[in-house]
């Protein structure tokens, strides 16, 4: 649950790896690198003893130079900011550190309203940068009146930039409260509060920094050797073991004995934790899912402590034989993709897709609502040409939602391509790459790669997702005026220059005998009433592979299965949501209609 550190540069003179051996000796997992006066080493430099920390298992961390903040008011000594965090975030990189630390600056007297429009013009500019660089920008709580980021501020940015993640300075967070964390109860009220605002995968671990410190009038006076204040690190431990939160906890205490005696205290009440009883997990254990779910028994059921009443049933059944995964797993995996899925899944009617026993038993396809689903769980009327008239489908409105259609047996998730509302008119656009018998994955790529081109010629972007399954999908967000046929005709144009620039790896042919070793570009996918694996869900294959966003230049190094329930964690920590763009402004047709020659509708 808990990883303790040190914040600290190597000695001179004392070798990279005798130094990091002697961390391992002394208890230490963990280990940020205070970069706050200078930039004392290059990428080169990084790169080596980053190397030599993964290889001992030293999660590192970078604290950005003292004046590398976000709210200077002068333009000029802004952008001198922005360049010193961009450049500490390229050093966390090379690192291999999932995260670098900053303070967010004075305030200056100013209103909030303008910090924080400043502050988003700002990141709006450096996010091209960074946002995909795989470490996040952490922003630490403030300490003393006059300086910005409260846990609210914080939470407001995060919201925005999906690179953004809250750093808690707990003598920071104790000095703003006047010394008021005493407790454990109080430790679990600021937990509670980061659970609440922040996406699970956004706080786990959760980075925080330690040590104690006298509290004057307006804040944090000076650091002191532990002992000597109030601030005590048991009580954080055992509040973060009860809401299941895990930890990296960072002193930066300026003496040995304290680094010493915050790892012993720490690592005391660890084992205390550890030995008390608690609300059964729902999973298997097998997977570190962040954002835990427990439940109580309930006659033959398990009712789940979640704020919408929700039971489950036999969360020990075996879906996934090989891998060991329950029904359990995929309730729990389900609830803690919650809050990246979700967004992706507002207003969508769900078809669902449902393996009862699971990925090895039957499985068939429920749209109508069944009528058993709990009472607040929302459904939408559907016209059904198939099942005459209008039929009630469901939506997933909530976390709980979807732990219900896991609960159904529903490993993967298939959403409309279109919202409540405007039923007739799809959001966005879907390029889905198919390999036939006997064609290869290099085949998917250099699909996927032409596809790229394609839009960019168009003056659109595509966004790639693993499927998850065998091929890549490609998303093209569209403002949602165009019915489905206008859609499918458009992406089939383009699929035909496709295979014309490309006839030895691509077809569109319908009869799959005369697909055979080639890709099959579906364009019948955006048709009404089609569906396809939502982004985020799980697929019902062996190693539960995830259909998984990725970025164009990870096409040609990662596949299908690569990304699983057990390692997305991992990646979302580090990209976030790559999908979100799917959310954003849609494009319009008639400039593409136009270029491919398609005539006016």
């Amino acid at each position: 649950m808990i990883q303790i550190g040190i914040s600290q540069l190597p000695p001179e003179g004392v070798d990279d790896d005798e130094y990091l051996d002697r961390l391992v000796e002394a208890g230490y997992d963990a280990l940020e690198l205070p970069f706050v006066t200078e930039f004392p080493w290059k990428e080169k430099r990084c790169a080596e003893f980053g190397e030599k920390a993964a290889e001992r298992g030293i999660r590192l961390s970078v604290h950005a130079p003292y004046f590398a903040t976000l709210t200077p008011e002068d333009p000029e000594r802004g952008a001198q900011c922005l360049a010193a965090l961009e450049h500490t975030m390229k050093l966390g990189k090379a690192l291999g550190a999932p995260i670098i630390v900053a303070h967010g600056g004075a305030t200056h007297g100013e209103p909030p309203d303008v910090l924080m429009g400043r502050i988003t013009e700002r990141l709006e500019r450096v996010a091209p940068k960074v946002e995909h660089l795989g470490v996040g920008l952490g922003l630490e709580t403030a300490g003393r009146e006059g300086n910005w980021g409260t846990l609210g501020d914080i939470a407001l940015v995060a919201s925005r930039f999906s690179f953004v993640r809250p750093v808690i300075d707990w003598a920071h967070i104790h000095a703003v409260t006047g010394g008021g964390l005493t407790s454990k109860e109080a430790f679990a009220q600021v937990l509670a509060f980061l659970t609440a605002e922040f996406p699970a995968w956004m706080i786990d671990p959760l980075h925080t920094q330690f040590t104690d410190n006298q509290v004057g009038d307006k804040g944090e006076v000076r650091h002191l050797p532990y002992g000597e204040g109030t601030l005590r690190v048991g009580p954080l431990v055992e509040a973060a073991h009860e809401a299941d939160i895990r930890l990296v906890i960072i002193s930066e205490a300026r003496e040995e004995e304290s680094h010493r005696a915050i790892a012993a205290e720490a690592r005391a009440a660890a084992g205390r934790s550890a030995s008390t009883p608690a609300a059964r997990r729902i999973d298997s254990g097998k997977v570190d899912f962040p954002a835990l779910v427990r439940a109580v028994p309930e006659g033959d059921r398990f009712r789940v402590k979640t704020p919408s009443p929700l039971t489950i049933s036999n969360p020990d059944k075996l879906f996934f034989p090989d891998d060991g995964y329950t029904k359990g797993d995929i309730i729990q995996y389900y609830a803690s993709v919650a809050d990246v899925l979700l967004p992706h899944l507002a207003g969508r009617p769900i078809s669902m897709s449902r393996y009862p026993d699971g990925i090895e038993g039957p499985n068939f396809y429920e749209k109508r609502a069944p009528g058993h689903q709990p009472d607040w769980m929302p459904t939408t009327p559907v016209p059904s040409d198939s099942q005459g008239g209008v039929i009630d489908f469901l939506l997933a409105d909530r976390k709980e939602a979807l732990m219900w259609f896991a609960n159904m047996g529903c490993i993967e998730v298939h959403p409309f391509h279109s919202r409540q509302g405007s039923l007739d008119n799809p959001d966005y656009a879907i390029f889905d790459l198919d390999p036939a018998e006997g064609a290869e994955w290099d085949q998917v790529v250099i699909g996927a790669q032409l596809v790229r081109v394609a839009l960019e010629q168009l003056g659109m972007a595509g966004y790639p997702k693993l499927s998850g399954a065998r091929g890549i999908h490609v998303y093209v967000p569209l403002e949602p005026i165009y019915t489905y046929e206008r859609v499918r005709r458009f992406v089939g144009e383009v699929g035909r220059y496709l295979v014309a620039a490309n006839p030895d790896d691509l077809t569109m042919e319908w009869d799959k005998r005369r697909r055979v070793g080639k890709v099959f570009v579906d364009h019948n996918r955006n048709a009404s009433g089609q569906t396809i694996a939502s982004v985020y869900s799980v697929r019902p294959r062996p190693g539960a592979p995830v259909s998984v966003p990725i970025l164009w230049d990870e096409v040609t190094t990662l596949r299908n299965g690569d990304i699983t329930i057990a390692n997305l964690w991992e990646r979302l920590q580090r990209y976030g949501d790559l999908f979100s763009p799917v959310l954003g402004p849609g494009y319009r047709l008639e400039d593409a209609e136009k270029a491919l020659g398609l005539a006016p509708v």
